[in-house]
């Protein structure tokens, strides 16, 4: 008889004559084996496959633990730019120009690409608006933005900002574990954290 308590549990399994006791390891690596023999005489194939299926799995996890050791230079500075789709480009504009105060990069070719778009300064990093059907529901999201994919950027200071989308309307949301930064969405409800940095 076996007994199954949780899946990282110890699995024990009885026979009239030879007690077997295998520690703790997952059931769903063990699944296949246990079903295909529970109520036959074959214990010992399931001890010689799952120690040789724990046996390959401490090796895997060796290999990986070395690989993961080893650093991956290929030369990473900063995020460059965050891809945001609007359904509008003028609207979001007003958005992100009129409300955020945040000023277009002349100098990026957004007319030589096969859409109409924005690049727009963040500090010495951009937003890219792309004007494409949002492929994102504007119901149903999480009404606190740091629970959806969200783009943060960095300010100097948060009540400001709070005062500024109290004056035009837009609804935010605070951090919920009390820290300086704020929360809110953009006309295609894009979510945008704005967390407070000292320098």
């Amino acid at each position: 008889m076996a007994s199954l308590v949780g899946p990282s549990a110890a699995i024990s399994v009885k026979h009239k004559v030879n007690p077997l006791r295998i520690g703790p390891i997952s059931t769903n690596s063990l699944s296949p084996f246990y079903h295909s023999i529970v109520g036959s005489n074959k214990f010992h194939e399931l001890s010689f496959k799952t120690k040789a299926k724990l046996s390959v799995e401490a090796d895997v996890v060796e290999k990986e633990a070395r690989h993961v050791n080893e650093k991956i230079d290929y030369g990473v500075v900063s995020v460059h730019h965050v891809g945001v789709l609007c359904e509008n480009l003028e609207r979001s504009l007003e958005f992100y120009q009129g409300i955020l105060g945040l000023e277009i990069n002349e100098a990026r070719p957004h007319d030589k690409l096969p859409y109409r778009g924005a690049w727009l300064w963040v500090g010495s990093e951009m937003i890219h608006l792309m004007e494409l059907p949002n492929p994102d529901p504007l119901t149903g999201r999480p009404q606190h933005g740091g629970r959806d994919r969200h783009t943060c950027i960095a300010i100097r200071d948060v009540s400001k900002l709070k005062a500024i989308l109290d004056k035009a309307g837009i609804p935010y949301t605070l951090s919920r574990s009390g820290r300086p930064a704020i929360f809110t969405r953009d006309p295609d409800a894009n979510a945008l954290e704005f967390t407070q940095v000292d320098n």
